[in-house]
């Protein structure tokens, strides 16, 4: 029979667990997927154009608007964006989590349009862009907040007679990507960023003149546990999950763990991001 001293004992170890646990899922459902922070990657290349040393590309992803993430924090989030001085902004996908649920707010349009960038504003569909019939509805959202898509298609950005391309694919779950499209009349020589929501493209994408992949899809697994990491990822994001690798000499990938949360209403150890990625002539 258990006595005073092993009850009370019993009793408060049972407590602690209890009160560790809803503090954790408050922390998890409430506190990390609200800690948005700006996260910087610095690309070295020779392939950088001189008039481009110093160029910042900010990339936003996985927004997933209606799910958790509120029209309130998203248009605090382009705020922030504003606050990087961009030369460039990208989406890589993701922007409503149903679009076909989803009742636009204009001042969410407004937010977008509001992003003010040196060189312009880029985007590639993300498979919930897709997803429940959303497709129009996404592309004359992003259209009216000036943002331009580069689906399996690129574009030139010029400075003093010297460029670089922003190329983007199609999402691979639910489009038809064609890096074939995206890179057709593209100099070798030519710096490329390629925007592709699928990460794991990276591996179709080290046969084409690309320098650096920007990705999401992934959310980082949105849930890492410590000594484990990531517990799930979805289709296109197996490989690659969060943050930067070096696919060949050449192409450098990174993964955004992305802004909103899917699935679960949860972040662990996986906060939410903003990347910057500032471009570097190397000599």
């Amino acid at each position: 029979m258990m006595n005073r001293r092993s009850f009370l004992k019993y009793t408060l170890s049972t407590l602690s667990v209890i009160a560790a646990s809803g503090g954790l899922y408050y922390y998890a459902h409430k506190i990390e997927p609200a800690s948005l922070h700006v996260k910087r990657n610095d690309i070295h290349s020779k392939n950088i154009p001189t008039a481009f040393h110093d160029f910042k590309v900010v990339q936003i992803s996985d927004t997933h608007l209606g799910f958790q993430y509120t029209v309130k924090q998203f248009k605090q989030m382009c705020i922030e964006v504003n606050k990087l001085n961009p030369d460039i902004v990208v989406f890589t996908g993701d922007l409503i989590d149903k679009p076909h649920t989803f009742k636009t707010d204009p001042t969410m349009i407004d937010a977008l349009h509001s992003i003010k960038t040196n060189h312009g504003k880029f985007w590639v569909y993300g498979n919930h862009d897709h997803g429940g019939n959303g497709t129009k509805q996404i592309t004359d959202l992003m259209d009216r907040a000036d943002f331009k898509l580069v689906n399996n298609s690129h574009s030139a950005i010029k400075i003093n007679n010297e460029q670089i391309i922003v190329a983007g694919i199609d999402d691979a779950s639910l489009g038809k990507p064609s890096l074939e499209e995206a890179f057709q009349h593209v100099d070798q020589d030519d710096f490329s960023i390629l925007l592709s929501h699928a990460p794991d493209y990276a591996d179709f994408a080290k046969d084409f003149p690309v320098d650096v992949q920007l990705s999401g899809h992934s959310h980082g697994g949105q849930v890492r546990l410590p000594f484990i990491g990531h517990l799930y990822t979805p289709k296109y994001a197996k490989k690659y999950v969060n943050g930067a690798y070096d696919i060949t000499d050449r192409l450098k990938l990174i993964v955004s763990k992305g802004i909103g949360t899917t699935r679960m209403p949860f972040r662990f150890l996986c906060k939410p991001e903003i990347n910057v990625v500032t471009l570097k002539r190397q000599k």
